[in-house]
């Protein structure tokens, strides 16, 4: 199996050399590296041609990498039921890079990508009806962008007495809890009664 993903990333890198900077196998799992602004070209391609047929779009997602220029990584996951192999793109992308979407191509992209939109904050040229999907409309950020507070920034409930739902700025109850690590919930190093037996196997 990995022979033949090997075969076909080094097909991809000989018919499609303007999109494809490279692939790598790991885990019995195909990865190509690709250029943003040629996906398109490349998601039709990898439909269309025979020795491909990754007619079915699984996933897109994204990875939030704030150490790097190119922040994120734009994952696609592609399933060719024909010769029975998943495939996964992965561009790079700067914070204030707009990628293409590939909705002309996948139909099926369009909540995929509003849910990156939505998550990340990554916007997508060309795709139909960009807003969110998961949040609310008045949502502020973009809560799996590493750099969002744990908390976010406002809580929502029901007003009674106003007879609506209201938005506050978060207000924490309690302070943070400070772990002193003791507990074997909180990921103690040290070894409990019964747990001597384990080593000693």
């Amino acid at each position: 199996m990995s022979e033949a993903l090997q075969e076909l990333g080094a097909y991809l890198e000989l018919k499609q050399p303007d999109a494809v900077l490279g692939h790598s196998v790991a885990h019995g799992e195909l990865t190509v590296d690709v250029v943003a602004r040629a996906l398109p070209v490349l998601v039709e391609f990898l439909k269309v041609d025979q020795r491909c047929r990754f007619s079915t779009l699984v996933d897109i997602t994204a990875v939030d990498r704030p150490s790097r220029d190119r922040r994120y990584d734009l994952v696609y996951h592609f399933l060719s039921m024909r010769r029975n192999q998943r495939i996964r793109l992965r561009a790079a992308l700067r914070e204030d890079e707009v990628a293409p979407s590939v909705v002309s191509a996948h139909p099926s992209a369009n909540w995929f990508e509003r849910e990156v939109f939505d998550m990340f904050g990554i916007l997508f040229s060309g795709h139909p009806d960009l807003r969110r999907i998961l949040t609310d409309y008045g949502f502020r950020g973009h809560p799996l962008r590493k750099d969002f507070p744990t908390t976010g920034y406002t809580e929502v409930r029901y007003d009674e007495a106003q007879k609506r739902v209201v938005y506050e700025p978060v207000s924490l109850v309690q302070e943070y809890r400070q772990f002193d690590f003791m507990s074997p919930w909180e990921g103690a190093e040290y070894i409990l009664p019964g747990d001597e037996q384990e080593d000693a196997q």
